[in-house]
């Protein structure tokens, strides 16, 4: 008799234990469940549509680092299947990938398709069944130590191994199904999320980026510095999605309304800008403020600081009155912007919580509650910051899973 392999969920994580469980382990019928009418569909999306597979980071330490909860589940994972072997895996399989200079690594061809074709030719190539539009409501262990999945709309399927790649949900009564299996669900809350200031005049300057600013959460220890850019409803870029990750419950906790105190100059504070005032006020006296930008901010971010001071045009560097220059050097380095509300990252929604990594074991990712149970990607309790951390756990998890299963069948 065959064993039978049943996946639930056609993500990342959920299409990487499918085809090298099949791969793997030929004689094993794999099954692949989707809830929705759409494949990989996060995949699709990711990095603009060209699709972030993984970072280039140096080592497993410096890559664990980057996962606000699951670092050091994920830290034992990685010993098992890491991004050199996820870039031999789709080089083996045609697809190249290339590093951009911040480290995270795409396709040569930046098309998110790419990566999609290679999974589905894999799906093909081994002949697994994927079935569309089946949502699972329940999750029975059966006398004999096998499984039955219950369907929405479908008849029941019976399965020897099943693997849960699900993804986050938002809600927790989402994971009920999961609950009922004896696990413990981790709350869930969104993470990787833009900032909203509804309403504020910053928000007049859309599109504009500043590549190194530092933006805090008054009232926390959260900060993070890197990339912004103003939004036409209020901040995003890499440094507010980072901020995101590493804050997603204590932000819920604040209902996603507190003050963020932006430096938009960081080498700077407000002692050390106050004196480097004084100089430039000798040094470019005679010339408009307006026209001259010293700190090599965007020009329309420049002009909206000096007019939020209450510098007019015409003023020169000699001429800034004392109040002026107060208010200026504070908008600089402590600007305070209320934020009201969060909005999705385009459409790369990510969430932490999920199933509690004390019930799963890093190293073959299967329950350690109930036998032939195991699980991958975003469906744990594991989330990563932006720049391709999230892509690398469902490729880790996906294929150790498939490598246990298999092994378990072959042993």
């Amino acid at each position: 008799m065959n064993k039978r392999l049943i996946v639930i969920g056609g993500g990342a994580a959920g299409f990487f234990c499918a085809v090298n469980a099949a791969r793997l382990c030929p004689q094993l019928e794999v099954l692949l469940l989707e809830k929705t009418g759409k494949l990989l569909s996060k995949v699709k999306v990711s990095g603009g549509g060209r699709c972030n597979v993984t970072h280039a980071a140096p080592d497993i330490g410096y890559m664990a680092q980057r996962y606000p909860r699951g670092q050091h589940f994920v830290k034992k994972a990685f010993g098992h299947f890491f991004v050199p072997d996820t870039i031999s895996w789709f080089a083996e399989r045609g697809v190249e990938l290339k590093t951009e200079a911040d480290g995270r690594m795409f396709p040569v061809t930046d098309s998110s398709q790419t990566i999609i074709d290679c999974l589905l030719r894999e799906a093909d190539l081994y002949k697994i069944s994927i079935l569309m539009q089946q949502e699972v409501t329940a999750l029975q262990p059966t006398a004999d130590g096998r499984w039955q999945v219950q369907l929405q709309n479908s008849p029941a399927l019976d399965a020897d191994y099943l693997c849960v790649a699900a993804g986050g949900y938002a809600q927790a009564d989402k994971f009920n199904w999961l609950k009922a299996t004896g696990h413990t669900i981790a709350a869930p809350a969104p993470s990787l999320f833009t900032l909203n200031m509804p309403g504020h005049p910053i928000t007049a300057l859309m599109g504009v980026s500043v590549p190194k600013v530092l933006v805090k959460v008054t009232g926390s220890k959260l900060q993070e510095q890197g990339p912004v850019l103003i939004t036409h409803w209020g901040l995003s870029g890499p440094a507010v999605l980072r901020l995101s990750a590493w804050g997603a419950r204590e932000l819920q906790q604040m209902q996603y309304t507190f003050t963020a105190l932006v430096n938009w100059v960081p080498d700077y504070h407000e002692n050390s800008l106050r004196e480097e005032m004084q100089d430039l006020r000798r040094s470019l006296g005679g010339q408009k403020m307006h026209n001259k930008n010293p700190f090599e901010l965007p020009q329309r971010l420049w002009q909206f600081l000096l007019q939020q001071a209450g510098i007019h045009e015409t003023v020169r560097w000699a001429d800034m009155p004392a109040k002026a220059q107060q208010l200026l050097v504070k908008n600089l380095v402590a600007m305070e912007l209320p934020v009201k509300g969060k909005t999705t990252f385009k459409e790369e929604f990510v969430t932490c919580g999920g199933v509690q990594l004390a019930e799963i074991n890093p190293a073959t990712m299967a329950s350690k509650l109930q036998p032939n149970l195991y699980f991958a990607g975003e469906v744990m309790d594991v989330d990563g910051i932006t720049g391709g951390f999230n892509f690398q756990h469902a490729w880790t998890s996906g294929f150790v899973a498939a490598k246990s299963i298999a092994g378990s069948i072959t042993n």
